[in-house]
């Protein structure tokens, strides 16, 4: 009998209405784990009303209070690490170094939430003008929706929104990845049972697309954090600013590296492996596509192909698999898909992963390494999302070509540099278009003290993740001006504008 899970409400864990249930697989055997509730529109209503009630009591505790209570938090969740590697790697299929780093990628931005009382504050002058003070002061904003994808269930649910989100004083209701929402409940028992917060403050239901509609437009949520495509990221960014919430939506990317005739080959070929096949190519980091200079195209391929068959294959939860499976079925299909309409558009296939068979894992849902050589301008393979083990080869004269070809993508996500020239370094540091620049660093995604950055169409908001931006994103500006009556006030002529500064 297969397990069905429930929803959290108000910190109880709840039986759903639904008549309609979502399969979770294992993605390297393809059996079944549990089934999670397509919740209905009054669910999902109750877990907005439970994290509005909560809301006036957690945002007015004190800031040192949240702050000792993430510090616990983070304690715990580095307590339960090994548990919750093993879970994100059944679910998903990320290897067991890769599901351990998505844990730690939402320890990592707790941490930074513990900072707290000092990101979180405003400033203030005194005697601004004669017998005023001015302060301005960072507020929470209310009830957060945050709209999960499937690949990353740790790190972005619980490190993305939830820690910075509650440590500044909100409340939250999570719509977790219908594919992989095993990881983030788990972490939700988590924090309640020990972490030991107040009933209400997060929030968690799994839905289909129709009912997370009532998050873009429900008056009490006052903001939407959302990472999926971009063309659901365009919709959820103009139904819900429309209706005056905040919006933060991370959407698709085609990561572009160029590497350079003066590049340590050895050394860049191992971080492109690292980063086109780590955890799939499921990542809207992962490097796709490889823009090469053509007096070392065929050095480089033959190095690329060589080290990609030379990776293991497998159990995402063996020790020794070097590349696990995808997430579904249906994703595997969609992979393939891909590949087939490279090979129709004309690009060379210099490695197919298409038929791979794991030995004792024939249901898990496995694509191999695969390259494409000679990509041309207008091949859509090499222009759009794939999310997938499958890299793209770009060949290009020179600097100036292969930095044109990559800002003429519509996506802006990441862009990287593979070189020994501090002079085409800062070039390409000054003029490339990627929101998060790696110079001879194939993932430069930066810790959870800078903000994940993307740009163009990878991206619609105004504050990304983390950082800095992450606190104004989850805060709002009150500014406060005061001024104190003396026994002179009354005689002095009261101006159009109290407290305007004086001139000379």
């Amino acid at each position: 009998m297969v397990e069905r899970k429930k929803y959290c409400v108000n910190g109880e864990w709840k039986d759903s209405k639904t008549e309609q249930w979502m399969n979770i697989t294992n993605s390297s055997t393809g059996e079944v784990m549990a089934q999670v509730p397509c919740c209905t529109a009054d669910e999902v209503e109750e877990a907005i009303a439970a994290a509005a009630a909560a809301f006036p009591a957690w945002s007015q505790t004190s800031i040192s209070k949240r702050t000792q209570m993430m510090f616990r938090w983070r304690n715990i969740l580095v307590e339960h690490l090994d548990e919750l590697t093993l879970l994100c790697a059944k679910e998903l299929g990320k290897t067991l170094s890769e599901a351990r780093g998505d844990v730690l990628k939402a320890i990592e931005p707790t941490e930074l939430a513990c900072a707290t009382p000092f990101i979180s504050q405003g400033s203030a002058s005194l005697q601004v003008t004669s017998g005023f003070d001015t302060a301005t002061y960072r507020m929470p904003l209310g009830v957060v929706a945050g709209i999960v994808p499937f690949n990353f269930p740790a790190m972005i649910p619980w490190g993305w929104m939830v820690p910075l989100a509650i440590a500044t004083g909100n409340t939250v209701v999570l719509k977790a990845a219908d594919q992989t929402p095993l990881t983030s409940m788990r972490i939700l028992e988590l924090f309640y049972e020990e972490g030991g917060f107040p009933k209400g403050v997060v929030n968690l239901i799994t839905c289909d697309r129709k009912e997370a509609e009532i998050f873009l437009t429900d008056p009490r949520v006052k903001a939407v954090t959302f990472v999926g495509t971009t063309r659901v990221g365009k919709h959820i960014y103009s139904i819900a600013s429309a209706h005056g919430k905040r919006v933060q939506a991370q959407c698709e990317a085609k990561n572009h590296a160029l590497v350079l005739e003066d590049a340590d080959l050895e050394s860049a070929t191992n971080a492109i492996i690292n980063s086109t096949y780590g955890c799939a190519g499921m990542r809207c980091m992962a490097l796709p596509v490889i823009v090469v200079q053509e007096s070392i195209a065929d050095r480089f391929v033959a190095m690329l192909k060589e080290k990609a068959m030379a990776m293991k294959v497998g159990c995402a939860y063996d020790p020794e698999t070097k590349l696990g499976p995808v997430v579904s079925a249906e994703h595997k299909a969609k992979v393939c898909q891909w590949i087939q309409t490279g090979i129709d558009e004309g690009a060379e296939l210099v490695l197919d992963g298409r038929d791979i068979v794991v030995p004792g894992f024939e249901g898990g849902y496995f694509v191999g390494p695969t390259i494409f050589d000679h990509v041309k301008p207008g091949m859509s393979v090499g222009d759009r999302e794939i999310f997938g083990p499958v890299t793209l080869i770009k060949r290009v004269k020179d600097f100036e070509e292969g930095l044109a070809l990559m800002n003429a993508n519509p996506f802006a996500n990441g862009s990287v540099i593979f070189t020994q020239s501090g002079y085409y370094a800062r070039q390409f540091e000054l003029r490339t278009d990627g929101g998060m620049v790696g110079i001879n660093v194939g993932i430069p995604v930066p810790s959870a003290y800078f903000p994940f950055s993307g740009n163009k169409e990878s991206f619609f908001g105004d504050q990304h993740v983390l950082g800095l931006d992450g606190v104004r994103f989850y805060t709002r500006a009150k500014t406060v001006t005061k001024h104190w009556y003396d026994e002179q006030s009354h005689k002095k002529a009261m101006d159009t504008w109290e407290g305007t500064v004086e001139r000379i």
